[in-house]
């Protein structure tokens, strides 16, 4: 691979629409049951059939009220996670062969980087979209900067290996330092017609540009290669895209070693690569494909240094389409982001009881609704957290020190134990609460406080409402090589899916 961070231009996939809006999304996991619907009404090629399909005539009626990010609870989404991977992303494979047939994805015809321009009501974030290479995670040019869980990468790995495509970019950081990059990015904004523009119902105006000549990509290229990128959204793709490039040279590697075992990963076959293995480690046959990727990946996520080196054994080997992720990269001091929190809803755990429970190592003050207790909140030294649910609210503030030092982990820096998402993790919910924050026990609602209330309602449970971290502790978590426990941050605005797409066949 080539040194430092690197983004290669692509022939970018987009949909030939008379309203391209019509047919984007939101980021997949923000994607409720409801939103579904919408989507699909909105247009018959709308990208979430790509993104998250699932055959409409199998699937149980939309739940009505369901809150957009709350992970597992609409029926729709609950219904797909039960079909089997092979079927659901067959589907979206067909679908995507189909409309590139017809005419509804067209590939631009020159590979290109493309500027993004988000932009409404107080937003204004501009960024390149591009191929991003895949070094090794020891080179530290890509920081991941938050815990990944199994499933989700499960779920995304046989998407892109079954459609052999990257259907949403993944959202990266970096410190330009208003260089030439992004006096490129804006020049070609101010002064050059946009590809498309689209403005979609959150009140954004999105808008894209193509930059095709090599003097500009390559002055690009030179800008970005000596500085340092963090995964703001996307850690789950981003775990995918190294996953499924081990897959690959481990295939190729075995292929040219003369054992035919190893293949590229296809959820029919059941196959995959131990994350932890040399990369010369043949592909052995699992009985079944998600179970085993699970056992594979935590192992993996307790020993992450023992992941092998991303680059090809043969130097001379070509590089392939799997060596590079579709991404979005922002220079964050031209345009700060913007970081809110994610909240949790713990289904099944009565606010009386959660609150009663607490009371034993945490200061707990009442208050009648969710705005007076949003205004404690706000105004509470950290940590601090909101409980609600039917009853009421209750404020979570000074915690006992003891008790709160003997629960977080000596292997964490002082500044990672300090973080609110942290505390949760480690202390509120297994030592207070008795449960682990897992997929299953803790559900997960972005930014809106009101849509964490409704679901804790309507689960007979309780919503733990955080304020957001400070950009500036995930920077230092991240530059000192750890990671914030998962669903910590959400970096924004993110991109929208299906402006431009990326498959290996066309890349």
């Amino acid at each position: 691979m080539p040194d430092g961070l690197v983004l290669r231009p692509f022939r970018g996939v987009r949909f030939d629409v008379e309203d391209p809006a019509k047919v984007t999304s939101p980021p997949y996991d923000l994607i409720s049951d409801a939103d579904v619907e919408a989507l699909l009404a909105s247009h018959p090629n709308n990208v979430v059939r790509l993104i998250l399909p699932c055959n409409p005539e199998a699937t149980p009626a939309a739940e009505p009220g369901t809150p957009r990010g709350s992970a597992g609870t609409p029926s729709r989404l609950r219904h797909r996670t039960e079909v089997p991977l092979e079927a659901r992303y067959s589907e979206a494979r067909d679908t995507l062969r189909a409309w590139l047939d017809a005419g509804v994805l067209v590939a631009d015809d020159t590979p290109a980087l493309y500027v993004y321009e988000q932009s409404g009501p107080h937003v204004l974030q501009r960024g390149l979209i591009g191929d991003v290479g895949l070094v090794d995670p020891a080179e530290r040019v890509i920081l991941p900067h938050e815990d990944v869980m199994p499933g989700p990468i499960a779920d995304r790995l046989a998407l892109m290996s079954t459609t052999e495509a990257n259907l949403e970019p993944i959202f990266l950081l970096y410190n330009g330092d208003n260089g030439k990059a992004t006096r490129l990015v804006d020049e070609v904004a101010a002064k050059r017609p946009p590809l498309v523009t689209a403005g979609t119902e959150d009140g954004l105006t999105h808008r894209l540009w193509a930059i095709t000549d090599q003097d500009e990509i390559d002055a690009i290229n030179a800008d970005l290669r000596n500085r340092q990128a963090l995964i703001a959204d996307g850690h789950h793709r981003y775990a995918t895209y190294r996953v499924l490039q081990r897959q690959e040279h481990a295939a190729r590697q075995a292929l040219r070693d003369g054992t035919d075992q190893a293949t590229p990963y296809d959820p029919q076959a059941s196959q995959h690569t131990p994350l932890n293995a040399p990369p010369d480690r043949p592909v052995t046959p699992s009985p079944s494909p998600v179970t085993s990727f699970r056992h594979e990946l935590t192992d993996h996520l307790a020993h992450p240094s023992a992941e092998p080196a991303s680059a090809p054994a043969d130097p001379r080997q070509a590089l392939g389409p799997w060596d590079f992720g579709l991404a979005l990269i922002v220079d964050s001091t031209a345009y700060p982001p913007d970081l809110k929190a994610i909240h949790r809803v713990i289904p099944g755990l009565p606010l009386t009881e959660a609150a009663a429970r607490a009371r034993g190592a945490w200061q707990v003050h009442d208050y009648d609704d969710l705005a007076q207790g949003l205004e404690a909140l706000q105004n509470a030294a950290e940590p601090a957290f909101l409980l609600a649910g039917e009853s009421g609210t209750h404020l979570l503030t000074d915690p006992d020190p003891v008790q709160l030092n003997l629960a977080m982990p000596d292997h964490h820096s002082d500044r990672w134990n300090s973080l609110n998402t942290s505390i949760l993790s480690e202390f509120i919910l297994p030592k207070v609460w008795g449960m682990e924050d897992d997929e299953r026990a803790v559900r997960i609602v972005h930014h809106d406080t009101e849509a964490a209330l409704r679901l804790a309602i309507q689960t007979g449970g309780t919503a733990v409402i955080l304020k957001p971290l400070m950009v500036h502790d995930v920077l230092a978590v991240a530059a000192g090589g750890e990671r914030v426990p998962r669903k910590s941050t959400s970096f924004g605005p993110k991109p929208r899916t299906g402006l431009v797409l990326r498959t290996f066949a066309i890349d």
